[in-house]
């Protein structure tokens, strides 16, 4: 697969997010070299105590309404963040394996969770993560969030900090 044409396509997804004020977390799910199904944060921000619509999870969403059968473990998730532990868990009970980001998340990225010190339904699975594909279109959009006043969600947080500080 071709994982910088379908990060930018996540990447699409999250500055449509950003547009409309919301959180820039873009997802793509692509299936035999094409996209699949798409998802964007929605709904973020404190004011809204919503902490569920993540854009993985709108794509997760997506991928179990559609009526033709998937082999999930051929689906490959790309996400312009790492996925949050809820993100990254309900992934691998869907049967999802592997997983692409774009940029890190120092403050709740979930993905180096030691699944092999978790119970059998869970360290069982096989995951295959691949970080930094497209890493600083990512975090531009990060950057701009948090440079935005009028944004509040996170503000004071690591990611914010680490999105602001520039490349490293």
């Amino acid at each position: 697969m071709d994982h910088e044409f379908f990060m930018n396509k996540a990447l699409e997804q999250a500055a449509a997010a950003l547009q409309r004020g919301e959180f820039p977390v873009g997802c793509v799910m692509a299936y035999r070299s094409k996209v699949l199904v798409t998802g964007a944060r929605s709904r973020s921000g404190p004011q809204r105590q919503n902490e569920l619509d993540h854009a993985e999870m709108s794509a997760l969403r997506r991928l179990v309404d559609l009526d033709r059968p998937v082999e999930r473990g051929k689906v490959v998730v790309y996400s312009t963040l790492e996925p949050c532990l809820m993100c990254y868990s309900a992934l691998i009970v869907n049967g999802l394996q592997k997983i692409v980001y774009a940029y890190e998340d120092v403050f709740g990225g979930g993905t180096d969770v030691d699944l092999t010190a978790l119970r059998p339904f869970y360290r069982d699975r096989a995951v295959e993560i691949t970080p930094g594909v497209l890493r600083d279109k990512s975090r531009a959009l990060f950057n701009r969030f948090f440079s935005d006043p009028k944004n509040n969600y996170l503000k004071d947080t690591p990611l914010a900090q680490h999105a602001l500080a520039g490349p490293s």
